[in-house]
């Protein structure tokens, strides 16, 4: 495989990492209390469950576009 062809599939991983924005560009979508979760509102916990999601999903991204020499 050429390395240009291997650089543009690689590059679609990078769309991933466009989930975390739009999960929490739009508070308002949010901005509630009900469900509480650990005595947390939602609002809380939504966006520290983003944090651990954002971790995993740069993991992958990460994995999935280093170079492999």
């Amino acid at each position: 495989m050429a390395a240009s062809e291997r650089k543009s599939r690689r590059s679609y991983w990078y769309w991933l990492l466009l989930l975390p924005v739009l999960g929490l560009m739009f508070p308002g979508i949010y901005a509630r209390s009900a469900p509480v979760l650990f005595g947390f509102p939602f609002f809380y916990w939504y966006q520290m469950a983003w944090i651990v999601l954002t971790g995993i999903l740069t993991g992958i991204v990460y994995l999935a576009t280093r170079n492999r020499a």
